[in-house]
C-alpha cells in the first residue's frame, strides 16, 4: 500500500473499529469464546489501522475527514496529527494488552455481565480514537462525552452499594466538567468564529480582553476535570472500586489521558504558546497543577490499598505532564507529550499486576503482600520496572520523558519547578519502594513449596500474566528505543508544527 493510496477513510476506519465490534459483542452474548474473539479481533485491527497512519503524517501529508457541517466554523470532522496519533497509538496498542487481560481477569473471578463489560469498554476506545482525531472542538466534546458516559456502567460494574455510588460520583464530576467544556467552546467560537485546532491557536488578544481569556481558560481547566488536577480528583480513587481492567482503562489506556490530551491541545491549538505567554497563563497552570503533583504523592504515601496508591500516584503522574506543558518550552512540552504514551505502558503494568494479585491471592492492601514477590515474581518484577519508571529511573521509559520535563524547566529558567520535579520523583520513590521491599524481602505467611508457582497453578492465570509482563518489556523497550511505537518522532514533528524548526 503506497501513502498515497492512504485516504482519509483510514482515520475514520480506525475510530469506527470499535462501535462496530460493540455490536458484534452483544450479538455474541450466548457465546463468551466468540464475543472475547471479536474483542481481540477488533482490538488488533484497530491497532493496524492507526499504525498505517504514521508514515502518511510523517511524510508532511494532511489526513481530514468532514462527516458534517453544522453551522459556518461548525462541523464534525476529524483531522490526524502528529500529537493525536501519539495518544492514538497510546489507546488503541494498550487495548489488545487488555482485552487479553481482561478474559482472564474476568472469567478467573467469574464476573458477572461481562458483555456489558466488553461492550462499553468498546465504547470508551470509540471515545478515546474519535478524541485523538477530533478536528475541532465540537467533535473533540461529542467524544468527550461518549467516553463519560461508556465508562460509568464499567465503575458501578460490581452493582454493590458503593459502586454504585462511585458510579454516581464519577458520572456528577465528568458530566459537570462536561458543561464547563461546552460554555468553552460556545465562547470560543463566539470570539473566533471556529473551533479548529491550529498549531499557534486561534484565539490572540484581539479576540477579547485579558480578563476574558483568562477566565476562559479556567473555564477549559474544568471542562477537563478527566485530568484528575486537586481539588476535583477524588473521582478518581473513588472509582477504583471497579475491576481491575477498568481501572486500567482509567488511568493508562484511555479516561484520565483524555483529560491531560484536552488540557494540551487547548494550550497549544487553541490559545497557542504566544498568547499563553502574555496572559501568564503558563505560570498560572503550572503552579496549579504543582500543588496537586506534591499533594497527590503525600497522600499516596498513607495509602495501604495498592489501587488506590496507584489512583494518586496517577494523579500526581498527570499534573506532571501538565508542569511540562505548562512550560511552553520546546523540551518542557515534548516531554509532556512523550509521558503520555510511555506513563501509559508503566501505569497499565502496575495496574494489572494489582489486579493479577488480587484475582489470584485476594489481597488489595500492601500490608497483607509480604513475600508476594517470591510467590508471584513475574508479576513482581514487572511491578518493580513499572514502578522505577514513575520515579523516573531507568531502565523505564518515565526516565527519558521526565527528562524532558525536567530540561523544559531549565530551558523556561523556571528552576522553582525544577525543584517540584524533583521533590515529587522523590516522593514517588517514598510510596513505590516500600511495596517492593515488602514483596521481596519480608517474610510471607504461605507454604514455601508453592513459592514461585502461583502465576502458573492454573492455565487461564496466563492471559493476565503474559499482558503484564508485555507492557514490563515495552516500559523498558521505550527507555532505551523510544521510537519503538513511532511516539518519539512524532513528537519531534508536533514540535516542528509548534515551534518551526526545533
Amino acid at each position: 500500500m503506497t501513502l498515497m493510496s492512504i485516504g482519509p477513510e483510514a482515520a475514520l476506519l480506525a475510530i469506527i473499529i470499535p462501535a462496530l465490534a460493540s455490536l458484534l459483542i452483544l450479538l455474541s452474548d450466548k457465546h463468551p469464546d466468540i464475543r472475547e474473539g471479536w474483542t481481540l479481533l477488533a482490538s488488533v485491527l484497530c491497532f493496524l489501522s492507526v499504525i498505517t497512519l504514521v508514515p502518511v503524517i510523517l511524510n508532511g501529508h494532511d489526513i481530514e475527514y468532514t462527516l458534517f457541517n453544522i453551522y459556518p466554523g461548525l462541523s464534525i470532522a476529524y483531522n490526524v496529527d502528529a500529537f493525536g496519533l501519539i495518544f492514538a497509538i497510546t489507546s488503541s496498542s494498550l487495548w489488545i494488552l487488555v482485552s487479553i487481560y481482561s478474559i482472564g481477569y474476568m472469567r478467573t473471578l467469574n464476573e458477572h455481565a461481562q458483555t456489558r463489560f466488553y461492550f462499553c469498554f468498546a465504547w470508551a476506545i470509540f471515545g478515546a480514537l474519535g478524541i485523538a482525531f477530533s478536528k475541532n472542538l465540537v467533535t473533540m466534546y461529542l467524544h468527550y462525552e461518549i467516553l463519560t458516559i461508556s465508562t460509568y456502567p464499567l465503575v458501578a460494574h460490581l452493582e454493590t452499594p458503593e459502586a454504585c455510588a462511585a458510579g454516581r460520583k464519577y458520572l456528577y464530576y465528568l458530566l459537570t466538567s462536561g458543561c464547563f467544556f461546552f460554555i468553552a467552546i460556545i465562547v470560543t467560537y463566539w470570539l473566533c468564529g471556529t473551533t479548529d485546532f491550529k498549531p499557534g491557536g486561534i484565539l490572540s488578544l484581539a479576540s477579547g480582553s485579558a480578563l476574558l481569556l483568562q477566565a476562559l481558560f479556567l473555564c477549559y481547566l474544568l471542562g477537563f476535570m478527566k485530568a484528575a488536577w486537586m481539588p476535583f480528583h477524588s473521582w478518581l480513587p473513588t472509582a477504583m472500586i471497579a475491576p481491575t481492567p477498568v481501572s486500567a482503562l482509567l488511568h493508562a489506556v484511555a479516561v484520565v489521558k483524555a483529560g491531560v490530551f484536552g488540557i494540551i491541545r487547548v494550550v497549544c491549538y487553541i490559545y497557542g504558546i504566544d498568547l499563553m505567554h502574555a496572559l501568564n497563563l503558563g505560570i498560572f497552570l503550572a503552579s496549579l497543577v504543582s500543588i496537586t503533583v506534591i499533594m497527590a504523592n503525600l497522600f499516596a504515601i498513607g495509602e495501604d490499598n495498592l489501587k488506590r496508591r496507584l489512583a494518586y500516584s496517577t494523579i500526581n503522574q498527570l499534573s506532571f505532564i501538565l508542569l511540562g506543558v505548562a512550560m511552553l518550552d520546546p523540551m518542557g512540552i515534548m516531554g509532556g507529550m512523550m509521558h503520555i504514551p510511555f506513563h501509559g505502558y508503566m501505569k497499565i503494568t502496575l495496574f494489572l499486576c494489582a489486579g493479577a494479585i488480587m484475582a489470584i491471592t485476594g489481597k488489595e492492601n500492601i500490608s497483607e503482600m509480604a513475600g508476594i514477590g517470591r510467590k508471584m515474581p513475574i508479576t513482581m518484577i514487572a511491578f518493580t520496572v513499572g514502578a522505577l519508571g514513575m520515579c523516573g529511573l531507568p531502565p523505564a521509559a518515565g526516565f527519558i520523558s521526565k527528562w524532558y520535563i525536567c530540561m523544559g524547566t531549565i530551558d523556561a529558567g523556571m528552576l522553582i519547578f525544577l525543584a517540584v520535579a524533583l521533590v515529587a520523583s522523590i516522593l514517588d520513590a517514598v510510596y513505590f519502594f516500600p511495596i517492593i521491599k515488602t514483596a521481596f524481602f519480608d517474610e510471607g505467611n504461605f507454604d514455601e513449596r508453592d513459592s514461585g508457582h502461583m502465576e502458573r497453578s492454573r492455565a487461564i492465570y496466563l492471559f493476565m500474566i503474559i499482558p503484564l509482563a508485555i507492557t514490563a518489556i515495552f516500559s523498558v523497550i521505550l527507555c532505551f528505543a523510544p521510537d519503538t511505537l513511532h511516539v518519539f518522532e512524532l513528537g519531534r514533528l508536533a514540535m516542528i508544527n509548534l515551534f518551526g524548526g526545533v
